[in-house]
């Protein structure tokens, strides 16, 4: 074993060969190990090696025995395999030439029989092209049998289904078949519309169609004459079949259409028994508005605008109650008043196109007629609820030239009502001066109307039928705003020197008032709308960075917020020279105050009572005077702003000036505290209730000016530890916490000592 150890330690693995000595030498060791009774083993390990390797052996006979047969096999299959393949080759080019062969003599059975192919699919063509024309002339035949019979009803049918044969056609082409279609779908609508429209317009007679009067004074229309069943039933007939010849009408008719320049939106036509009941208005309107009448009038647009409002409130009844239940049962969707009334606007808008080119350039009739069709538009709308999907006044008016016509006029004339609202002599003074519920915002009239000026050139232009329009009149109004802020600014300049005074307090009133507005109209459901169009634009345009995207998207901004912001800056520089111009008064009547001999004054207890300082007067005095008459002058919201900004100078004045640059005894600091808290803060009473709390300096000055002696000394010491760093004592407070306790939290801590250095009368201590 010691001998099969010093090998084991001699022998090294071989990596690039089958080592077998090692491996052998691995098996020794694993098997035997370095313990001597294991030789005992080794009977056994060599009989399992023995089998083993006969095993291995037996394996290797079989596999070589069975491998040349598979190798045999294989060859054979390849053999099979490769004579079956050049049979297959054999047979191909056989059946190739065979085909060949057969192609060559079939040739010229294919060319007869492509022509024969050809000359059947000729014949089935025109066989087609007979049977369309047999079938539009049996269609053609039964329509005139039913007409012979009388028999409308069904040769409206008829026709119908024809005209629908005829929409099918349209993608053939064959001209002649088309044209032929045509051509008798023209020939039986012609004879049909005309038959049926002459009785149409008898039944019309009858009812005393159109009702020229109100609904009231109609002879027959919705009245019950003793034929009235009969007149109803032969107009509702005569509408049904009338309603049949509406796709014959459509493929034959061409509508009336107004230049592309007009941004119309595509509507269909009106439907055919309505266009036959239209028809004695429509030649009413044209006798009366075109041509040389007296009543066609460039300056009298209102007339044949309320013309045809007339028209339409006085047919409004019977086409609710006579013919919309026709149209109903008839499986129509269509609204007989609305149609009544799309086409009436038709009209309108025909003879808008004709009259605009012709004043455009005179601003008087211009405006006029602006003004006449925007009236004609809210009744239209509010009262005969016309939809806005349908064309109106609002799209010719929104023609290029048109438009910037009136955007140009619209301008000219609001700057001319700013020059005459400016130039009243009413201009600054509030039209509910005496109504003091209503006057909170003490708006002067030039404001008011200015602001009513810009409500009613939204009205004018939000039913505007695009986006973009009504963002060109957004721009406008911010220009007008812009400018009115300009005047005023301009105003306001002129009357600096007395920037107390009535007019710049109205000055400053009508700027926050403008201001307010605009931030409510902000919130207005149709400026938020025209928000997010002016955001597509700009995020289309590239205008605008992409903060200011986000901050119209997220409606952090509005539409008016530059004007808002330059107004809101308008108004407090003007605020501020207000208060600088009082606080100027208060400092001069505050000079004797200033002087007051504070370390010299009588102790409290050596007065019977305790009145205010003389020399405070004038301060008190003027403070009381200006803060009375602002009160009066400002609205609420801007004189809350000035008392709280005055106060907060005072408030520092008297603390810096006064009480800082003084010393005082008991008598002066207990002084300076009745001064302060019995007559300085009940000035701003009114207008707060703790008035104190806007002069915290002042407040707590005296505090530690009029601590009592004990207090002061602890206090003192207790300042004087925290400068120097000092480790506080178990019951000592911090110096934070000391003043806090006394109510003092404005105040440093250095302030504090300054304060407490200034009092006149500490007990000699020995320190």
């Amino acid at each position: 074993m010691a001998s099969i150890a010093v090998r084991k330690k001699e022998v090294t693995r071989d990596l690039d060969h089958c080592d077998i000595p090692y491996y052998v030498s691995e098996f020794v060791e694993r098997e035997l190990g370095s313990d001597y009774d294991s030789l005992g083993k080794l009977d056994s390990l060599i009989e399992k090696l023995s089998e083993n390797k006969k095993h291995l052996e037996e394996q290797v006979l079989t596999v070589s025995s069975e491998v040349p047969k598979r190798i045999q096999n294989a060859l054979k299959n390849a053999e099979d395999s490769k004579k079956s393949l050049s049979q297959l080759l054999e047979e191909e080019t056989v059946l190739s030439e065979s085909i060949s062969s057969h192609l060559l003599e079939a040739q010229p059975w294919m060319e007869d029989l492509d022509v024969l192919i050809g000359q059947v699919e000729e014949i089935e063509r025109h066989l087609a092209y007979l049977e369309w024309i047999s079938r539009i002339e049996e269609l053609s035949d039964s329509i005139q049998q039913y007409l012979l019979t009388n028999n409308v009803p069904e040769a409206a049918s008829t026709l119908a289904f024809m005209a629908e044969l005829d929409i099918k056609l349209q993608e053939s082409s064959c001209s002649h078949l088309l044209a032929f279609v045509r051509s008798t779908v023209k020939f039986w609508h012609k004879i049909l519309k005309d038959k049926l429209t002459s009785d149409f317009e008898e039944v019309l007679t009858q009812l005393r169609w159109p009702f020229v009067g109100p609904p009231q004074s109609q002879a027959f229309g919705l009245a019950a004459p003793a034929n009235a069943p009969e007149v109803y039933n032969s107009l509702e007939m005569l509408f049904c079949q009338l309603l049949k010849l509406q796709t014959s009408d459509e493929l034959l008719t061409k509508p009336k259409q107004l230049p592309e320049k007009y941004p119309l939106p595509p509507s269909p036509p009106v439907v055919l028994p309505i266009q036959i009941m239209l028809n004695p208005l429509q030649k009413r309107f044209k006798y009366h508005f075109t041509g040389n009448k007296q009543t066609n009038v460039l300056n009298k647009p209102e007339w044949y605008l309320t013309q045809v409002l007339m028209w339409i409130g006085n047919h409004s009844k019977f086409l609710d109650d006579k013919i919309q239940p026709i149209l109903d049962k008839a499986g129509s969707s269509v609204n007989a008043g609305l149609e009544f009334s799309r086409a009436l606007v038709m009209l309108i808008l025909e003879k808008l196109a004709a009259d605009i080119p012709c004043l455009l350039y005179d601003d008087t009739l211009f405006c006029h007629l602006v003004d006449e069709v925007l009236l004609f538009e809210r009744e239209l709308y509010s009262v005969h609820g016309y939809l806005s999907s349908f064309p109106s006044c609002m799209h010719i008016l929104s023609e290029e030239s048109c438009f910037q016509r009136w955007l140009t006029v619209e301008k000219k004339f609001a700057l001319q009502k700013m020059d005459s609202m400016l130039s009243s002599e009413a201009a600054w003074i509030s039209q509910y001066k005496d109504i003091t519920d209503v006057d909170e915002m003490k708006v002067p009239d030039c404001a008011e109307t200015f602001m009513t000026l810009l409500l009613v050139i939204t009205d004018r232009y939000k039913n505007l039928p695009t986006a973009s329009r009504k963002l060109q009149f957004l721009g406008l109004q911010k220009e007008l705003v812009d400018d009115f802020r300009i005047r005023l600014t301009q105003v306001m300049k002129e009357e600096t020197r007395a920037s107390l005074g009535f007019r710049y307090c109205a000055i400053l009133n009508a700027v926050n008032y403008i201001a307010t507005v605009l931030a409510d109209w902000a919130d207005n459901v149709f400026f938020l709308q025209l928000q997010q169009a002016e955001l597509e634009v700009c995020a289309e345009s590239d205008t605008m960075s992409q903060l200011q995207l986000g901050q119209l998207a997220s409606m952090e901004s509005s539409v008016f917020d530059d004007m808002i912001n330059l107004l809101e800056r308008l108004k407090h520089d003007m605020l501020t020279r207000q208060v600088d111009h009082v606080f100027r008064e208060v400092k001069d009547a505050a000079k004797l105050y200033k002087r007051e001999r504070w370390l010299s004054l009588p102790s409290q207890a050596e007065q019977a009572v305790m009145s205010l300082s003389s020399s405070a007067c004038p301060m008190l005095q003027t403070l009381r005077d200006r803060l009375l008459q602002l009160e009066q002058q400002l609205c609420h919201s801007l004189f809350k702003i000035f008392w709280q900004m005055l106060a907060e100078k005072v408030d520092l004045y008297i603390y810096q000036e006064i009480i800082m640059a003084n010393h005082f005894n008991e008598g002066g600091a207990a002084q300076l505290q009745f001064d302060m808290n019995r007559n300085l803060f009940p000035l701003f009473s009114h207008y707060c209730k703790r008035p104190e709390n806007y002069f915290k300096h002042i407040k707590e000055a005296c505090i530690i000016l009029n601590l009592n002696i004990g207090s002061a000394l602890l206090l003192k010491d207790v300042l004087q530890s925290a400068s120097e760093n000092e480790p506080l004592k178990p019951s000592q407070p911090s110096a934070t916490a000391a003043l806090n306790e006394l109510g003092v939290y404005k105040l440093a801590q250095r302030d504090v000592e300054i304060l407490l250095s200034l009092r006149a009368s500490w007990p000699n201590t020995g320190k």
